[in-house]
């Protein structure tokens, strides 16, 4: 029996285990939505196609599962690029699937054309422009297997609409098979010898972990090896939650905005055991100061990161989980370490905290959220003071919990992420730790938000400044705010005009009672938190300097 392009995609996305799709439907997609009318997939319709694609990064983040989002061509195409980009920095499993202008039209500048493929060609693992019906069962199978294999990645379709429209027989293409795309996943055991060596010859190890510890569902393993070797854990970014933030051996975030023991362990370590990580700018800042004296060991499963950034003395290519394992069958358990005891007095000298006042500040807000909540949240944020905030003031100890937007810096990526949190993981706790400035990105995804009777909650800080660049303005410019104050919208009424509910807080005394009401609510709740105004992130590492010369 035929089927229609359109349906053969449904029946790949079913095969795919798919049940949830992020999207909003446009002219060359009308055979996409037609055949989605009657399908078993849910379809969630966000306001703005970025929308579609963060909730679709949020979902696949919280879930592990890959997130799928789904627009039509020329600007609804475009209007994924942000949220593609954020994916491919990020190393989360996106299939984009976008509708096209017929084939015979590509190439004439057609109403609403745009060559997405090329667009999207350095923020993609691959990309496919669909030419012929009977390739398209074969190339869903394929984007799938590069989305969700070694180094998790976007992958994008385009559909045109002669494709998706045309018909031909459909039958399950079988397992993929590409033989140019080699993904190691065993390490090379020379090398994992190595590595057991020099761990064992170290006096002073580190291990610094990623986002490619929760990628690769190693956090068991993590946490094994740093006990065997009463290693210190410093984490990035986006590997808060991969280590338990309250255990004793966890130092927190590094870098840039780390704490400062986590930067003076990283600076002062004889090994630094890289695991999932990227040596990122904002982790190694001045690098020839990075770890000067150390060893290191890089695991990880991408070979292109593996001495871009750092030299590596110890390349370990392969599954973060294996190689961990690997590790941990080789050693021995270490009794007694005097390093483990010199990091624990750099934690009591140098502890993360704030001065209060009887103003509201923005770090005591975010510690009411881990009291409010036990602790038991997914929590979601935007880009600027507030996400470092919320990295520092709310303790993570399981992995897929905080998820954030970090190699890109995306505003405007919390909220819609929220939604494909809450969607993943029904029944939990999700909040979206906000800026007054992020927040107006997309904030039209509200609409979605009561549609769907989400229960997400936004927790805006709300200082009327664009807050980091404010920040960055008064240390490096003279306190001269060049277009980084803000004229806010009252958004309690925004909230009421969506059907949500708007909470404002003004008093110190009000925060704790506002979080307990806003969790006892079962719809999407706004809570806009007045904040210490000039409140700035600290520790801080100033541009071109060592990780272990801070500010604050």
């Amino acid at each position: 029996m035929k089927k229609t392009g359109a349906q053969i995609l449904v029946e790949s996305l079913l095969a795919e285990g798919v049940d949830t799709i992020f999207g909003y439907p446009g002219g060359q997609a009308l055979p996409i939505y037609d055949a989605l009318y009657d399908a078993d997939i849910r379809h969630i319709l966000t306001r703005h196609e970025q929308g579609a694609a963060h909730a679709a990064d949020g979902y696949a983040r919280a879930s592990g599962k890959p997130g799928v989002c789904l627009a039509t061509s020329g600007p609804g195409a475009t209007n994924l690029v942000t949220g593609i980009a954020n994916a491919y920095m990020d190393s989360v499993p996106l299939v984009a699937i976008t509708g096209q202008v017929p084939t015979s039209m590509l190439g004439r500048d057609s109403f609403q054309e745009a060559d997405i493929t090329g667009i999207t060609l350095p923020i993609t693992k691959h990309n496919y422009l669909v030419k012929d019906v009977k390739d398209l069962a074969t190339i869903i199978r394929e984007a799938f297997y590069i989305a969700t294999t070694g180094r998790p990645g976007p992958v994008l379709i385009d559909m045109p609409r002669d494709v998706s429209a045309g018909e031909t027989e459909y039958q399950d293409p079988g397992p993929a098979h590409l033989p140019g795309y080699d993904v190691k996943t065993d390490p090379d055991p020379e090398q994992v010898a190595r590595a057991v060596r020099a761990i064992e010859e170290a006096e002073r190890p580190v291990i610094y972990a990623g986002g490619g510890v929760i990628s690769a569902n190693a956090h068991v393993e993590l946490l094994k090896l740093a006990e065997m070797l009463l290693a210190p854990v410093a984490t990035t970014l986006m590997g808060l939650g991969g280590f338990p933030g309250n255990h004793p051996l966890s130092v927190g975030m590094l870098g840039m905005h780390g704490s400062k023991y986590a930067n003076y362990a990283v600076s002062e370590c004889d090994l630094l055991i890289g695991v999932g990580v990227r040596f990122d700018d904002r982790v190694t800042s001045k690098l020839e100061a990075f770890a000067p004296n150390a060893t290191v060991i890089h695991i990880d499963i991408d070979p292109a990161e593996i001495g871009k950034n750092v030299g590596v003395d110890i390349p370990v290519v392969g599954d973060v989980r294996t190689t961990l394992r690997e590790l941990a069958g080789r050693l021995q358990p270490r009794l007694v370490s005097k390093w483990r005891d010199k990091i624990q007095v750099w934690k009591k000298e140098y502890p993360i905290e704030f001065e209060e006042n009887g103003r509201i500040k923005p770090q005591e807000v975010i510690r009411e959220i881990y009291h409010a909540t036990g602790g038991n949240a997914r929590i979601t944020t935007e880009v600027g003071q507030h996400q470092m905030w919320a990295a520092h003031y709310f303790t993570y100890t399981r992995p897929r919990t905080f998820i954030s937007s970090g190699g890109l810096g995306t505003m405007g990526f919390g909220f819609p992420a929220a939604i494909g949190v809450q969607l993943a993981c029904p029944g939990e706790t999700v909040i979206d730790i906000a800026g007054d400035g992020s927040i107006q990105m997309n904030i039209q995804e509200l609409a979605t938000a009561v549609s769907h009777k989400l229960p997400v909650k936004i927790a805006i800080l709300n200082n009327g400044f664009l807050g980091m660049v404010r920040q960055w303005q008064e240390l490096f410019y003279d306190r001269r705010y060049s277009y980084t104050e803000l004229d806010n919208p009252d958004f309690v009424k925004i909230a009421e005009a969506y059907g949500a509910v708007g909470i404002r807080v003004d008093k110190k005394s009000e925060v704790r009672p506002a979080l307990d009401e806003a969790l006892r609510i079962d719809k999407p709740v706004v809570l806009d938190f007045v904040i210490e105004r000039e409140e700035n992130v600290m520790p801080f590492v100033p541009p071109g300097e060592a990780i272990n010369n801070m500010l604050g």
